[in-house]
């Protein structure tokens, strides 16, 4: 595709996959945007993650035991709950995939830790976060703030959730339009 200097923009796990992408190939970057991105998604003493090990545990269990059910739970907790529609929106993609893929990429996002990877990255970032993520909290913003060499900074989108261009677009395509120089 001969593309050079563009900018990324990726959610959630999506995001780490851009840096780990722009450390490989970083003339292909100009910019990366990191919309509710986490390196680790598990607590630690030292680092908060948004989950205990135990709830991703159980979680990984009811995506085994009792999928449909798990779908519907998950979207309630994970979309912005004063936004109902897009809850069962979300609710039903959830529903339509196959529970062993849904299980096998679950189990891979929330065992990984990608932490070690964020000094490396060298291209400026955009990390934008919602004031109540339940998989994200905000200070994992900060942390990645603190651990990518490249300037970086965090923009926070008055909304819940972990999924602001599902729940707050407008908002999100400011902060969009602000990095990257264009208005509404």
């Amino acid at each position: 595709m001969n593309l050079k200097s563009s900018v990324f923009v990726g959610h959630s796990m999506s995001g780490i996959i851009g840096c780990i992408a722009s450390i490989k190939r970083p003339e292909l970057f100009k910019r990366l945007i990191l919309v509710a991105a986490s390196p680790r998604y598990i607590n630690l003493e030292d680092y908060e993650g948004g989950f205990e090990s135990s709830y991703v545990e159980q979680l990984l269990s009811s995506i085994g035991s009792n999928f449909h059910q798990w779908a519907s739970s998950f979207a309630s907790r994970v979309v912005d709950p004063n936004d109902p529609i897009t809850v069962d929106k979300f609710k039903n993609s959830l529903q339509r995939m196959s529970p062993e893929a849904v299980l096998s990429t679950a189990k891979l996002i929330f065992h990984s830790d990608q932490r070690d990877m964020l000094e490396k990255v060298v291209i400026p970032c955009t990390i934008i976060q919602t004031i109540n993520d339940l998989a994200v909290p905000t200070s994992v913003g900060y942390f990645m703030q603190k651990k990518i060499k490249a300037k970086s900074t965090v923009e926070i989108i008055d909304t819940n959730g972990h999924f602001p261009q599902l729940t707050a677009h407008l908002q999100l395509l400011e902060v969009l339009g602000g990095v990257l120089g264009f208005e509404l």
